[in-house]
């Protein structure tokens, strides 16, 4: 009987436990803390460098009144790139294969944003569902379409990052159990198969990382338009 490829997806329960709550307590372990000591070892002193270059990159073209936000949204780019990873190990889940826990991340973020335009600069924040300069026909259609767009952008977050690592790990997936079923017909093939999938699996080291800076770079665009 052959199992179906999208369990591995499912959120995973040992006596009673979710693993998924596991999972997500993952990267305290692997990152180390500051110590009191005067220098830092090799760990830390590269840890605080990459730390530094992405929060410099990502806040650059902000404001200062959003660069309040630097420690939240790089400790959140460190959770989601390490969870992210997560599921390239063996016998090993996902979280971030979870609508749902995507959506719980993207959501109040989102909203947090949209409450302090709306606190801050309501005006601003009003005028950008409607383009100066429009004509009076086509003002119920623009403010529509604006609103729906509005509304649709945690969305298109917790989509794209399930998405993205939800085909990616089942790309893997199915080019392993390939491989596995060629290798007693055509060693030879099943080899390259190998070989494409280790190239696979670096693709997707990449993915993971490259999804949590977008995930965060949309995030900081839409601080942006509301401070």
């Amino acid at each position: 009987m052959m199992l179906n490829f999208f369990d591995q997806f499912m959120s995973p329960i040992f006596l009673g436990v979710p693993l998924i709550a596991i999972a997500m307590a993952f990267p305290c372990v692997i990152f180390p803390s500051s110590t009191t000591r005067w220098l830092n070892n090799r760990l830390l002193t590269l840890q605080s460098w990459f730390l530094g270059y992405f929060i410099n990159q990502l806040f650059l073209p902000l404001n200062p009144e959003a660069r309040k936000w630097a420690l939240m949204f790089s400790s959140l780019m460190l959770f989601l790139m390490s969870i992210n990873m997560i599921g390239l190990l063996p016998y090993t889940f996902t979280p971030t294969t979870q609508l749902s826990l995507n959506m719980g991340l993207a959501v109040p973020l989102w909203l947090a944003t949209v409450i302090i335009g709306m606190r801050n600069q309501p005006t601003i924040a009003l005028g950008h569902l409607l383009p100066e300069g429009t004509p009076t026909p086509l003002i119920p259609v623009l403010i529509t379409i604006e609103t729906i767009s509005l509304f649709i952008r945690p969305l298109a977050l917790g989509v794209r990052l399930t998405a993205n690592l939800t085909a990616g790990h089942l790309l893997i997936q199915l080019i392993a159990t390939g491989a596995f079923v060629m290798m007693p017909l055509m060693p030879t093939t099943a080899l390259l198969t190998s070989a494409l999938l280790l190239l696979l699996t670096l693709l997707e080291i990449a993915v993971a990382m490259i999804q949590a800076y977008v995930f965060m770079l949309l995030l900081s665009l839409y601080l942006q338009e509301n401070t």
